[in-house]
């Protein structure tokens, strides 16, 4: 089973290191890791898709807990949350077939961002399946070049990960 962890941390560095070693070190497999900084400099929000069990995700969930750096921990699993990938993607295309590319991207609702006379770089962002549709369709063009990023995700409504300043309670 695949779950979805979000995890506030302090922006330092090193932490994303520290993390992701720790639970290398352990053996557990990270299926995708993105992280970046959020509305609070203080903080960056590092989002995790690992595979496993529940036993195991309660041991991922717990070591985490155990860093000092990490503010809150919180498992997406079995709520609403909304989730993305973004990759961008090169394309081989002559003149006669690149209507069809950008038809398909227009479909998918990507957009075209770079043109040469024999590519074209697409940015296309969404859902997992989405992605993996989008690869399977251009690969008849001839795919040059792909690169994604790892999974974003924040929760439907209300949120349960109102994140307090650095040193004080997060609400539960």
């Amino acid at each position: 089973m695949r779950h979805v962890l979000s995890a506030l941390v302090m922006n330092q560095p090193g932490v994303l290191a520290h993390i992701s070693g720790m639970l290398a070190s352990r053996a557990y497999n990270i299926d995708s890791l993105a992280v970046g900084e959020t509305e609070n400099p203080e903080l960056s929000r590092m989002t995790f898709v690992v595979s496993g069990d529940n036993r195991t995700l309660d041991q991922v969930r717990k070591q985490l807990e155990k860093i000092v750096t990490v503010v809150r921990v919180l498992d997406y699993s079995g709520l609403e949350f909304v989730e993305r990938d973004l990759m961008l993607i090169k394309v081989r295309c002559d003149g006669q077939r690149r209507s069809e590319v950008k038809e398909l991207t227009e479909i998918f609702r990507g957009r075209i961002v770079d043109v040469s006379a024999e590519h074209v770089v697409i940015e296309i962002s969404g859902t997992e399946s989405k992605i993996e549709a989008f690869i399977d369709m251009m690969r008849p063009f001839g795919i040059l070049e792909l690169v994604r990023t790892g999974r974003i995700a924040l929760l439907r409504g209300h949120s349960m990960a109102a994140e307090a300043p650095v040193g004080e309670p997060t609400p539960a």
